[in-house]
């Protein structure tokens, strides 16, 4: 994301291509799931209820490549001095980062043939609340949400941490509750589900 010399002769450099290498990881492992999704079940035929939405596989990439572009050309980069702070707040990045990644794959795996581009309720539905589904109720929205805020804090770019809060939470936000809107009236106990289980944030029950 952040240009670097060929010679990495300086610990920003450093830092630099443990970011890159890290983000690319991420990202690669949550587009080869994605794909694998869009291939399996983009046609799945046994459709009982279907809601078009213009938050779907394609727009999700336009806005991702927007988000890159932000970075890229660091538009609304901060520079900020290598220092223990830093060093943490990177680290503490990297994790949300890779946590976001993880819990996408295995989300993806949870949801199984329920998945869609479009808001779908299939003949063979089922009601997933287990695995990712028990922190979260949107975990493969959730899960994007935390690594473009991950990679906005270490890449230290508040464009396109403004892009994310902004742009892609709320299209997030739309789409989650059109799925929410079928999925209560299919399924009794969603609306118990909905007071347990946090949207794209784990909810605290004290």
């Amino acid at each position: 994301m952040n240009p670097i010399n060929l010679v990495i002769d300086t610990p920003e450099k450093v830092m630099y291509l443990v970011n890159d290498i890290v983000a690319g990881i991420g990202l690669m492992a949550v587009v080869v799931a994605v794909f694998i999704d869009f291939m399996e079940f983009h046609q799945k035929p046994g459709v009982k209820k279907e809601k078009r939405s213009i938050v779907e596989t394609g727009s999700m990439f336009m806005f991702f490549f927007l988000f890159y572009l932000s970075l890229r050309f660091r538009i609304g980069y901060i520079h900020t001095e290598l220092n223990l702070v830093r060093v943490i707040v990177d680290g503490l990045g990297i994790l949300l980062l890779l946590t976001g990644s993880v819990v996408n794959v295995i989300g993806r795996f949870n949801l199984g043939g329920n998945w869609s581009n479009q808001v779908k309720i299939y003949k063979d539905h089922t009601f997933v609340s287990k695995g990712m589904y028990s922190i979260v109720r949107h975990p493969l929205y959730a899960s994007i949400i935390w690594m473009f805020i991950a990679a906005s804090v270490i890449y230290t770019n508040y464009v396109a941490l403004l892009l994310t809060l902004f742009i892609f939470i709320p299209f997030m936000y739309y789409r989650a509750k059109q799925e929410e809107v079928l999925l209560s009236g299919e399924f009794k106990n969603y609306k118990d589900y909905q007071g347990r289980v946090g949207m794209f944030f784990p909810k605290i029950h004290l």
